[in-house]
């Protein structure tokens, strides 16, 4: 029998109990050995294919006198759900190919593919294991060139004590594996959002943004030729355009380039990127030369905020069938910071005086109507971990499969060796089951909210005591705890609602499930999220390097 008793600390940022309408967040009365507890009724999906299959979307109409032709598939939809900001996407021999920013989670730019536009796989990743040996940080807009049987993805990265600096990978099929040929630019202010594009006389240019803006300057959006045997920077290089209008804010950035008739076009994004008070929004430029001169559209910005997305931006054109896309970013609404900017592809057509246009200038993709379908069950019964799960970057932790559990070594940097899923909602309920009698002296595992390893809350147990640790700026604090003797496995759980309350139960025996003391109902986590990212929920072991954890489970239950 296990037996357990109380003990806790006190910890500033509480919050007062939620009033959610129509909304039961009551632990079940029992907890299966499955780990199949649900927010809401209904089967569960499995993730196992890797595969994001979003709703189709049908234009309802009155029955009519005759058969009609059926209404053409609208393609405004989310695509890539989860923390996915800047993507991009490119048409290789008849596959569409998209990668997203990565920050600071590995393995580094995710690699998906669709025959569809709609249902994209994750297949591998451009630096699936081991980072450039230049760089360290800031893996952000990748873009994706093909041309002459080669993939190019431009990068952006942080050189090693260094500045930002804007790089390229090469591999001969799309999936990789990808060779890295280093930076091609790194201006003192930070050089960031590379764009490849031939100009009209057929000759290769990258084209950039300096990052002023971090330095309180103006953002100029450059060009200049590469060499393509060296593949570096030749010549001189030009603006195009800088940051003039008042809706642009501080900046200009993720330029993406496609030729229509006569005139190259550049959508852009501009204004305040991310967070909470986000401004982002997105515009476009034309020019008959690609050095110009530039003309800005009147109608700018040409895609805003709706009552379900903000901040929309930073994406790259796609056509199929003679239709045109922007694959780009955005907040949903709802969930905000706390998950990330996510992936949704939105249509535009050609006006008569030749520019872009959206309908009602914001994108119509569709909420996700069942968050259930992104669901996880991971039984850890594979040979390795899939492709979704995600580490700090550069902190590629050691993990071994075996008997249908993972075993993951620790570490006592930071908050610990870590494993980690992206949120998909910012209410939710995660939980995992741990051996816990078999755990080393000293070393400790759980499961945790993580915005980065040094802002978590996280449950984790070792030593015949469970612990909720409230990690601030890499400072630790043990808010509460409980002491247990004789346990096998322990089961953990965390409830979130609306990113930013959480509160946290364990259970001993499979079947019954017991509240971690708190002074109040929910601890307050609106400090996790990093400027620039969403939530992940992770699997944490702290310890000696020499000892390890073993999970039994995994399980992710979305509500909204």
């Amino acid at each position: 029998m296990c037996v357990f008793w109380l003990g806790s600390s006190p910890v500033s940022d509480r919050l007062p109990p939620p009033s959610i309408r129509g909304v039961s967040f009551s632990p079940p009365r029992h907890f299966p050995s499955a780990l199949s507890f649900d927010l809401q009724s209904g089967a569960l999906a499995s993730d196992d294919a890797l595969i994001f299959n979003a709703p189709e979307t049908t234009t309802p109409s009155a029955a009519p006198a005759a058969p009609l032709a059926p209404a053409p598939l609208r393609y405004d939809r989310l695509v890539l759900p989860g923390d996915f900001p800047d993507p991009t996407i490119a048409c290789i021999d008849g596959v569409y190919w998209a990668s997203a920013t990565s920050a600071e989670w590995g393995a580094v730019f995710p690699l998906f593919k669709s025959h569809d536009l709609v249902n994209w796989e994750l297949v591998s990743h451009v630096f699936p294991d081991r980072l450039p040996a230049w760089c360290d940080s800031n893996f952000w807009a990748p873009e994706i060139f093909h041309e002459n049987g080669k993939t190019y993805v431009y990068y952006t990265a942080r050189k090693k004590g260094g500045v930002l600096s804007v790089a390229v990978a090469s591999a001969d099929r799309p999936e990789g594996p990808y060779t890295d040929h280093g930076p091609l630019v790194g201006e003192q202010a930070g050089s960031i959002d590379g764009f490849p594009i031939r100009d009209e006389h057929g000759v290769l240019h990258l084209v950039w943004k300096n990052d002023g803006n971090s330095r309180g300057e103006e953002t100029p959006i450059w060009a200049q030729r590469i060499n393509e045997k060296t593949l570096k920077l030749t010549g001189k290089r030009v603006e195009l355009f800088r940051n003039d209008a008042p809706w642009e804010g501080t900046l200009v950035e993720g330029s993406a380039i496609v030729r229509h008739l006569d005139y190259f076009y550049m959508f852009y994004a501009g204004n305040a990127c991310c967070g909470k008070y986000c401004t982002y929004a997105g515009g476009v430029a034309r020019a008959r030369s690609l050095m110009g001169p530039w003309e800005k559209c009147p109608q700018n910005p040409i895609l805003t905020d709706n009552a379900t997305w903000k901040c929309p931006g930073h994406g790259t054109v796609a056509e199929k069938d003679g239709r045109w896309f922007l694959l780009h970013h955005a907040y949903h609404v709802n969930s905000h910071e706390f998950v990330g900017r996510q992936g949704i592809l939105s249509e535009f057509r050609w006006n008569a005086e030749g520019w872009p246009e959206f309908e009602n200038n914001s994108p119509q993709a569709e909420a996700l109507t069942d968050v259930t379908t992104l669901n996880v069950d991971e039984h850890f019964g594979g040979p390795e971990l899939d492709l979704n799960w995600l580490w700090p970057v550069g902190h590629k932790p050691e993990t071994e499969l075996r008997n249908e559990q993972l075993h993951l070594t620790a570490s006592a940097q930071r908050l610990g060796s870590i494993v980690a899923r992206r949120t998909y909602a910012a209410t939710y309920k995660a939980a995992t089951t741990i051996d816990f009698a078999a755990l080393p002296p000293g070393t400790f595992g759980g499961i945790g909210a993580i915005g980065d390893p040094y802002n978590a809350l996280a449950l984790v147990a070792g030593d015949g005591v469970l612990q909720l640790w409230h990690v601030k700026s890499g400072k630790r604090n043990v808010v509460t705890q409980v002491w247990l003797e004789g346990c096998d496995t322990l089961t953990l759980r965390i409830e979130a609602w609306g990113g930013q309350r959480y509160r946290f139960a364990y259970s001993t025996d499979g079947a019954t499930w017991q509240p971690m003391p708190l002074d109040s109902f929910a601890i307050n986590g609106t400090y996790l999220p990093p400027w620039d990212r969403g939530i992940r929920l992770g699997l944490i072991a702290y310890g000696d390097e020499s000892t390890s954890v073993a999970f039994n489970h995994f399980a992710l239950r979305n509500q909204r």
